[in-house]
């Protein structure tokens, strides 16, 4: 199954974001396509793969800037590889953390 959704998250709040990427996550295990058109980072850090237009909107985008893994993205210097850098580098950070309190339980 092909499934297309243009910005799932408007308006969501960042829990009810996280709970979006579970059931997305649960589609894609179980054999669907999904193709995302989507702002939100978190949204976009859960990708398999992204394809980031530019480098503006309008006539001044539509035009492959970038396209990779979150990851690969977040080592350039875009828009999202930006923000993507940036999350990843915070729940990189946050795991770390997490993993030091449970070892010290």
């Amino acid at each position: 199954t092909l499934s297309v959704l243009d910005e799932p998250t408007r308006g969501l709040h960042h829990s009810a974001v996280r709970r979006l990427v579970t059931v997305l996550e649960r589609l894609v295990r179980r054999g669907d396509t999904l193709l995302v058109i989507e702002h939100h980072p978190a949204m976009i850090a859960a990708a398999d793969w992204v394809i980031e237009l530019g480098p503006e909107g309008g006539k001044t985008g539509g035009r492959v800037i970038a396209e990779g893994t979150p990851a690969e993205l977040a080592a350039l210097e875009t828009p999202t590889g930006r923000v993507l850098a940036a999350l990843l580098a915070r729940d990189r950070g946050r795991d770390k953390s997490r993993r030091a309190a449970k070892a010290a339980r």
